[in-house]
This record gives structure tokens, C-alpha cells and sequence, in this order.
């Protein structure tokens, strides 16, 4: 006979013993926090580095993310990523990472809804203009796709929305979402700690004038402290500066001087290096034109030495930037014309790292091939391509404008990609080893073979070379076109290459996550749409109906002689 009341009371004891361990779980996981990401890329998965820079916040840290109201689907699943990075760090930081979404076209009047937009403009982030179709009608919406993070009083405006726009808008906003975590980390970052690093720009063998680099100077200094450096002056020492920047050289360097540069690099410094082997006078490439000459800086050795050589070439590119020239006059003001520039080419393929990952495009001018040879021990990544439908002119190259008016023909362009900028990594063997060194120097501290370094190299000087705005005569941002108003991928470029170089395990290790678009087959969905409505809908009843009917069958067998 069965005593019920026995029954009831184990029931209660299970569900009391089942209760507590619930409750157990509970206090431990607030205890012992732990995440698990079943994702292919760990697309909810932060790095080290970033989470290491969360830990170490000392206040809260606000981000208003001004993504929301209505919002086409492609950008809804944006504004749900950037959500989701945010809630890790929320986590990793312990609360301390405080967010909300808002939009910014809600505003009590037009007026103060234009102020505020100028107010999100003014911290840098820029306007689009939205066009997508609802169910009902055409739709056109300004969006701000960028966030304000606020620290300690402190603010600073991230543009979130940064993407090759020649892929595409879906594998821009795909490129957009990898570079979430980067973005937003790098500002806290950026208002939260002091350690600046010291960053010395070569002088003294004609680089680049001060007023073709203050693009570059405004991209750094919010991060870094920049120093002019001549290494004639041999009282300062080269091992205060993490890196030391080439802006396009265009007078020989000494053997005291190279071995000043060599000794930064055996040391674990630094160096990022904008290299012009061919020069040209732009004024003088009227009519007939004329001749790109070598470059005598003699830097060729120290680059062969490290595994790279960059070739006495120019590459010409189909997809290229636009050359103004002035053709006569209108009303007294030069009348200027733009006229597609085979020399300036327009960089839209980047090699597999980190550093390029996601960049727009950018602007060559005047840019040389870069070979690699053998350099023991040296991984060499290379960054930066021409299009496909490119040339390369060997020196000497004739530079002429009426190249601007001659149709140029697609099968003359088949050299393919070419490399134009590389990576150099590993430890690298002295110029100087097994020669004699210059006499000045203590041949105590010789250092033959280096420590862990990096080098950039980019076959054009004037990569970080600015424009100057032709109406006002100041120069303008790095990477914009004063004529035409585009806004080129260099600033970013040379951000992302500063940043890896200078930081060690640092925050650009992020960008090397990878979000995977995985597109349905719309034709094989077309064709297998109702075997996969019957497995979805048809086959979890038919399923239950025979566990119902095994169930019952094996119920009355079991208690059929029950009493």
C-alpha cells in the first residue's frame, strides 16, 4: 500500500533541497562572475587590454549613443550591437560604464534642435542622411551615428559609424560594428589616463614644412606629446621618444645620423617613415613637363637592412583622385577645373591586420612601389594597395599635365595591386654590425642585433601632407580635399599606425575582432520553402502527437493490474 503523505513530504523536501541550491547558484555567480561567448568570432567578447582599462576606471564613465527613434533595419542591428559591447562594459567595469540611447531630431523646437545638432558636429560627429523605404512610404532621416563619452567633467565626441564605404553600405555597417569596442575604449582611454607618450618628428633634411603637417600635428597631440628632433644635436637622446616619425625627407642623411636612427630601432624604439625615393616640381609640369629625379637621402640601405626596398618607381592607378588646374579666369577668380589624376591614386585595399581594418578610403600622391627582400627573424605585413588597374613607371618618369587630357586606356593598367606600405616586426640586425661605426660613438653600447620593434614604412612622403584651403590660405584637416570637399581615410591611417606602434598589447588588438555576415540563399529558400514550412510547423506536432500516444500505451500497461 502506498502512504501518500510520505510521497508528500519527499516531494516537499526535493523541492526545498532543489530551491536552496538555486539559491546557492545565485549568490555564488554574484560572488564569481564568469562569461561564456558560444559565438564563431566572440562577437560578445572584449579584449584583455580593454577590459584591463575598464578595471582600472576610478569614476563613472557616461556615453550617450545618439542612435534611436526609427531606424531601417541594417542600422537597428548597428545600434543593437553597440548596445551589447556596452553592456560588457558595464559588466567589466564593475557599473561604472553608464549608457543610454537618444535621439537627437526630439527637440522642444527647430531651434534648439539645429543647436543641438551643431553641438554634435562641433565634437565630431558628422551628420547622415538617411534615405530608406518603410511600408507605407520613402523615408529620409538625419542620423548622428556617433556617441559623446563624458569623464570626470570631460567630453569627447566618437564617430561610431567608420567603414570602407567601397564595399558597400552592409559591409560598412559590418565594419562599423568590429570597430565598436575600439572606438569607444580608445576615448575612455583617452580622458581617463595621463600616460602620454613622446612622439619626435625628424628635422633638419628638408621633411615637410610645419604648415603641410599641422593636419598631422592635430590628429596626435589629443594623445600624444610631439617633439621636433634634430639628430645633429647630439645632447638630447633618442630613447625619451617611443617613436620617431620621417615626414618625406628630401636631403641626405649622414652616417652619424643613420646610425642615431639605426640605434633607436636596436633599442626597441620605434619609427614610422613617409618616403619619397622620386621627387617632382608640380610647377613645372606644364606643357612638355618634367622629369622625376631619384631622391638622394640615402636611407636605402638602413630599409634593405630591415627587409624592405622601396623601388625608383610611380604608380599610376585608373582609380584615382582628381588634380585641379587652373583654366582661365571667371570674373576676375581662377576658374579651377578637376581632372582625374592617374598619380594620385585613391587607396581602397588594405592588407589582413589590425591596423587597416575597416579604414575608408585613402590618398596617395606620387607613391612608389615597396619590395620585400630577406631580413632574418622580420614578419613583414603588408598595409596598403593600389586598385587593379594600375601601371608602374619606372624613374626616369615623365610628369606631364597633358597627361590629364589623354583617354586613357584600361588595358594599359593590368599591373594589378601593388604594395605601397608595410609593416616590419621582430628584432632587426644593425646596420652597422660587422662594419666599422662612426668614430663619435662608444663602441661599448653598440647594439648589433635589436631588441622586439616595429616599423612603418609608406612609399609616399606626402601621405600626411595636408592641403591648404585656397580661399583662406590655411591649411586644412589631414586627408580633406579643399576643392571638392571629400574627406579622406589618412587621419585614420596614421591614428591606427601611431596607436600600434606606440602601444604595446594595446586597444587596436581590438579591431582584429571579425563579424561574419551570413546571408540567407534566397534562391535556395524559394526552392525549399515548403519542406522547411512542413519540418518547422508539420513535424513538432506529428512529433508530440506519437509521444502523446507512446505515453498513454505505456501508462495503461503500467497500472493496468495497479490497485
Amino acid at each position: 500500500m502506498v502512504n501518500w503523505n510520505q510521497r508528500k513530504i519527499t516531494h516537499f523536501l526535493y523541492f526545498f533541497v532543489g530551491l536552496g541550491f538555486v539559491v546557492i547558484a545565485n549568490q555564488l555567480a554574484e560572488i564569481y562572475r564568469f562569461r561564456w561567448d558560444l559565438t564563431e568570432e566572440k562577437r560578445f567578447s572584449v579584449s584583455q587590454s580593454t577590459q584591463e582599462l575598464l578595471r582600472n576606471l576610478d569614476d563613472k564613465v557616461y556615453i550617450d549613443v545618439y542612435l534611436a527613434g526609427e531606424l531601417p533595419a541594417n542600422f537597428e542591428r548597428f545600434k543593437n550591437s553597440i548596445a551589447e559591447t556596452l553592456d560588457e562594459f558595464k559588466i567589466y567595469s564593475s557599473e561604472k560604464v553608464q549608457f543610454r540611447f537618444i535621439d537627437p531630431s526630439i527637440a522642444k523646437s527647430p531651434k534648439a534642435r539645429n543647436e543641438f545638432y551643431e553641438y554634435l558636429a562641433q565634437s565630431g560627429i558628422q551628420p547622415n542622411n538617411l534615405q530608406y523605404k518603410t511600408e507605407t512610404n520613402t523615408t529620409q532621416k538625419l542620423i548622428f551615428p556617433g556617441a559623446i563619452v563624458s569623464y570626470y567633467g570631460q567630453e569627447k565626441g566618437v564617430m561610431l559609424l567608420k567603414g570602407n564605404q567601397g564595399e558597400g553600405p552592409e559591409q560598412m555597417i559590418n565594419q562599423s560594428i568590429e570597430g565598436v569596442e575600439y572606438q569607444i575604449a580608445t576615448a575612455i582611454k583617452a580622458l581617463a589616463f595621463d600616460g602620454r607618450k613622446k612622439i619626435g618628428v625628424i628635422k633638419g633634411h628638408g621633411e615637410l614644412d610645419s604648415v603641410f603637417i599641422a593636419g598631422f600635428t592635430n590628429v596626435l597631440i589629443d594623445k600624444y606629446d610631439l617633439f621636433n628632433v634634430n639628430l645633429k644635436d647630439r645632447k638630447k637622446s633618442l630613447d625619451q621618444y617611443d617613436l620617431l616619425v620621417l615626414a618625406k625627407p628630401s636631403e641626405k642623411f649622414t652616417k652619424q645620423e643613420k646610425y642615431l636612427l639605426d640605434q633607436h630601432i636596436m633599442k626597441g624604439g620605434k619609427l614610422l617613415a613617409f618616403i619619397d625615393v622620386l621627387k617632382v616640381k608640380l610647377d613645372s609640369i606644364g606643357g612638355d613637363g618634367t622629369l622625376a629625379f631619384p631622391n638622394e637621402i640615402d636611407l636605402a640601405d638602413l630599409f634593405f637592412r630591415y627587409g624592405v626596398r622601396i623601388n625608383m618607381n610611380y604608380v599610376q592607378d585608373l582609380n584615382a583622385g582628381t588634380m585641379a588646374f587652373v583654366a582661365g579666369e571667371i570674373g576676375g577668380q581662377p576658374n579651377f577645373q578637376f581632372q582625374p589624376w592617374p598619380y594620385f591614386p585613391l587607396i581602397n585595399k588594405y592588407g589582413e591586420h589590425p591596423m587597416v581594418k575597416g579604414i575608408d578610403a585613402s590618398i596617395g600622391k606620387f607613391v612608389s612601389t615597396i619590395d620585400t627582400v630577406k631580413a632574418k627573424g622580420i614578419r613583414k605585413t603588408p598595409l596598403m594597395f593600389t586598385s587593379p588597374y594600375s601601371r608602374v613607371m619606372r624613374s626616369p618618369v615623365l610628369v606631364s599635365m597633358d597627361g590629364l587630357r589623354r583617354e586613357r586606356k584600361p588595358e594599359n593598367y593590368q599591373a594589378g595591386h601593388q604594395p605601397i606600405a608595410y609593416l616590419l616586426e621582430g628584432k632587426f640586425t644593425s646596420l652597422f654590425k660587422n662594419r666599422i661605426i662612426p668614430a663619435e660613438f662608444d663602441k661599448s653600447t653598440f647594439m648589433p642585433d635589436g631588441q622586439e620593434s616595429k616599423v612603418v614604412i609608406v612609399g609616399d612622403g606626402d601621405f600626411i601632407s595636408n592641403e591648404i584651403d585656397p580661399k583662406t590660405g590655411n591649411p586644412v584637416a589631414l586627408g580633406v580635399d579643399p576643392y571638392r570637399k571629400t574627406v579622406y581615410a589618412n587621419a585614420d591611417f596614421l591614428l591606427n599606425a601611431v596607436d600600434y606602434l606606440i602601444e604595446e598589447n594595446g586597444l587596436i588588438t581590438a579591431k582584429a575582432k571579425e563579424i561574419k555576415i551570413r546571408p540567407l540563399d534566397k534562391i535556395k529558400i524559394k526552392g525549399e520553402k515548403l519542406k522547411w514550412q512542413l519540418i518547422n510547423l508539420v513535424l513538432p506536432l506529428i512529433i508530440l502527437l506519437v509521444f502523446g500516444i507512446v505515453k498513454s500505451i505505456l501508462r495503461k500497461k503500467k497500472y493496468a493490474n495497479f490497485k
